[in-house]
């Protein structure tokens, strides 16, 4: 099986939540866990911008590629905390 993987940040504990591009995923629905890993069976896309679309975005033409965005919501001492935009792994 090909796994999209995301590495959970140092700290995070049960329970926490998952979303991706905004929308919430459920456990074993829409990722699984392991070795402290998120783990998708989708593709997920990160996409790293270049010098020409840092340019055409700051005169306010916007690029159209794919770019998913996962975000973990958790609590440490009590406070929400929110992991944004982590990196995602893409299958060896």
């Amino acid at each position: 099986m090909r796994y999209w993987r995301v590495k959970l940040p140092p700290g995070v504990r049960s329970p926490f939540e998952v979303y991706v591009n905004g929308v919430r995923q459920e456990l074993g629905v829409d990722y699984q866990i392991a070795s402290g890993e998120l783990l998708f069976q989708r593709e997920l896309v990160r996409q790293k911008l270049g010098p020409w679309a840092w340019f055409l975005g700051f005169w306010g033409i916007g690029t159209y590629k794919r770019n998913d965005e996962v975000d973990i919501r958790y609590e440490v001492e009590g406070r929400s905390t929110v992991a944004h935009a982590l990196d995602v792994i893409p299958p060896s």
